[in-house]
């Protein structure tokens, strides 16, 4: 009998200030087929972001397309939250460019400005250790609305 998965709890603790960057990884499946790092496609994935951005969901700070999944820094609206944002984005991303996401996402809150610095330089380097390119600035599918 498998293990029952856990249900990750992604709600905004009332203690966090608002505004507060988080490091998200959103996966899709099957892991190794690129389903992302298509002109067309990561052009959904970005309009997408941009409009919930627009609307006040969240805040973009950077993002990175791998071929089979993403990595980026954003910030939430509390009153919205991040699962919800998230689930809605999945879901317009899905029906818009045919993207199959896994179930879920992975958080990190990013408590200081290092902790920033350092996750937005692992993000950038993504690309560069996966050998898709020779330096971060030469991946296409890379933006970023602040350092790093």
């Amino acid at each position: 009998m498998l293990p029952e998965r856990k249900t990750l709890p992604h709600g905004i603790p009332a203690w966090v200030e608002d505004g507060s960057e988080y490091f998200i990884t959103i996966c899709c499946t099957p892991r190794g087929k690129n389903q992302l790092c298509m002109e067309e496609t990561a052009k959904v994935v970005l309009q997408t972001l941009r409009f919930y951005q627009d609307r006040g969901d969240l805040w973009l700070h950077l993002l990175v397309l791998m071929p089979d999944h993403l990595h980026g820094i954003l910030s939430f609206n509390r009153e919205v939250g991040m699962q919800k944002s998230i689930r809605e984005f999945k879901k317009y991303t899905a029906k818009k460019a045919g993207i199959r996401w896994q179930r879920d996402f992975f958080d990190h809150r990013l408590r200081k400005d290092e902790s920033y610095v350092e996750k937005a330089y692992y993000i950038r380097m993504n690309p560069v250790r996966a050998g898709l390119c020779a330096k971060p600035e030469e991946w296409p599918y890379a933006w970023g609305n602040r350092g790093g």
